[in-house]
C-alpha cells in the first residue's frame, strides 16, 4: 500500500515523545531503533545497508530524492532499514543516472516512511537522551496505542541481527564495481588473485567492490560459518564484515573469530561489527554508545595524522579491556575519543571502526584494503 499524502503519520518514541507528520513510501506501521545519519549523501546507499537493520533512519540533511535511486548505488538487493524519517523528499528526481523516484522506489519495497517533521528537533532530542525504539505509524492508531506497541518492542541491545541478514549459502564475488567512473579501481589485477574468504555479517556490496579491485577473489559465507569450513577453503586472508544488532550477541562470530586468531599467521581484517567481533574474541567488551556514530564526515586518527571517515555503528570496543599486551589502538574517534582502529602487535590482523569503502563518502581510508593485502602478499 503506497501512503497518501493527504493522510497523516506519527512518529512516537518510547519515551512517549510525539511527532506529527506526512506518510511517504508504503503505509502501515513499523518500529524500530530511532537513530541518525548525518550525511549530505548517499540515502540510497544507507537505506539498503543490511547495517541498518531494525533502525528507523533519521536523515538530518533536509530534502531527500533529489538524485532519484539507481541499481548500480544499492549495497543489498532490497531495502534493510526498517522505515525513513526525513523533513521532506523532493517530488523531483533529476540526475543521469535515475531510474525511479525515492518515493516510488520505497512503496514499492514497503519501506514505511514519515516526513515533514521537525527533524533538527528530533535530532536534538535524540541527543541529549540517546538513541531509543519508536514506531512510525500511518494507519490509523492513535499516539497512546503506538507507544504501546513501541514500549513492548526488544531493545537494540542484546540483539542478534546478523543472523537476520547473513546470506543462507555460500557464493564466489570476483567482479569490482559496476560503474566505470569509481577512479579508485585498479589498473589491472594479479596473475594469482588473492583468495579471501568474508565472513557476512550484513556485508555491503561496495566492500566486496574494493576487496576484488584491490587483487582478490571472495568467497562469502554465512555468519554461522564455523572454523573448519572457511579452513577447507585455504584463505590466504579472512574479512570479518560490518552488520547489525549488538556484537557481543553475536555469539558464532566470536567463536569463529577466535578459532583464527588461533592460526597465528593467518591475516584477519574486520570493519564496523567484524572490528568489534575481533576485539571481543580477543577478550575485550563493548558497549553500546548513547546515539552512535553515524555519517560521512567522522575525523579519526592519532597524533598528527587524521582521516575523514564514514561511519554507522552504535557500539564501540572499550579501550580498557583489550590486553594491552597484545593488542594496539591504531586510531580513535577524535570527536569523542572512543575506539576506532585496533592492530595485534604480534600478528597480522586489525580492524577498522569505520567504513574504508566510503558508500557513500570520503576516500581518506580506503588504503586499509591495501595493508589487508600486503598482509597476505608478505606471506606468500
Amino acid at each position: 500500500m503506497t501512503a497518501s499524502s493527504s493522510e497523516s503519520a506519527w512518529l512516537v518514541l518510547a519515551d512517549g515523545t510525539v511527532f506529527s507528520g506526512l506518510p511517504c513510501g508504503a503505509g502501515g506501521s513499523v518500529v524500530g531503533e530511532v537513530v541518525f545519519n548525518t550525511g549530505m549523501t548517499g540515502y540510497q546507499e544507507v537505506m539498503t545497508d543490511p547495517s541498518y537493520s531494525g533502525q528507523l533512519v533519521t536523515f538530518t540533511y533536509p530534502e531527500l530524492g533529489n538524485t532519484g535511486v539507481n541499481p548500480d548505488d544499492q549495497e543489498a538487493d532490497q531495502p534493510h532499514a526498517q522505515g525513513l524519517i526525513a523533513r521532506q523528499l523532493s517530488p523531483v528526481a533529476s540526475n543521469w543516472r535515475s531510474r525511479q523516484s525515492l518515493q516510488d522506489w520505497l512503496a514499492a519495497h514497503g519501506v514505511v516512511g514519515i516526513q515533514g517533521i521537525d527533524t533538527r528537533a528530533l535530532v536534538r532530542h535524540l541527543r541529549e537522551t540517546g538513541a531509543m525504539n519508536g514506531v512510525i505509524s500511518s494507519d490509523g492508531r492513535s499516539p497512546a496505542e503506538l507507544l504501546e506497541l513501541v514500549r513492548s518492542a526488544p531493545s537494540m541491545e542484546g540483539l542478534n541481527l546478523a543472523d537476520r541478514v547473513s546470506t543462507s549459502t555460500s557464493y564466489a564475488w570476483s567482479t569490482p564495481s559496476a560503474v566505470d567512473f569509481d577512479r579508485r579501481l585498479q589498473s589491472g589485477r594479479p596473475q594469482s588473485p588473492y583468495r579471501v574468504v568474508a565472513i557476512d555479517f550484513g556485508i555491503k556490496r561496495a566492500i566486496l567492490d574494493r576487496l576484488v579491485s584491490h587483487g582478490c577473489d571472495v568467497t562469502v559465507m554465512p555468519a554461522s560459518t564455523d572454523l573448519q569450513s572457511v579452513l577447507d577453503c585455504k584463505p590466504e586472508g579472512v574479512f570479518l564484515s560490518n552488520g547489525p544488532g549488538d556484537p557481543a550477541a553475536v555469539s558464532d562470530g566470536i567463536a569463529l573469530a577466535r578459532g583464527l586468531i588461533q592460526q597465528r599467521d593467518l591475516p584477519l581484517f574486520g570493519i564496523c561489527l567484524g572490528h568489534q567481533i575481533l576485539g571481543l574474541a580477543m577478550g575485550g567488551t563493548t558497549f553500546k554508545l548513547g546515539y552512535g556514530h553515524r555519517g560521512l564526515n567522522h575525523p579519526c586518527g592519532t597524533t598528527g595524522q587524521v582521516e575523514i571517515t564514514s561511519q554507522n555503528h552504535g557500539f564501540a570496543l572499550d579501550a580498557a579491556s583489550l590486553p594491552a599486551d597484545s593488542i594496539e589502538v591504531t586510531h580513535l574517534n577524535l570527536n569523542d575519543r572512543t575506539v576506532a582502529a585496533i592492530a595485534h602487535r604480534q600478528q597480522p590482523l586489525f580492524g577498522v571502526q569505520y567504513h574504508p569503502e566510503a558508500s557513500p563518502g570520503p576516500h581518506d581510508a580506503d588504503h586499509h584494503f591495501a595493508r589487508f593485502v600486503s598482509l597476505m602478499s608478505d606471506r606468500r
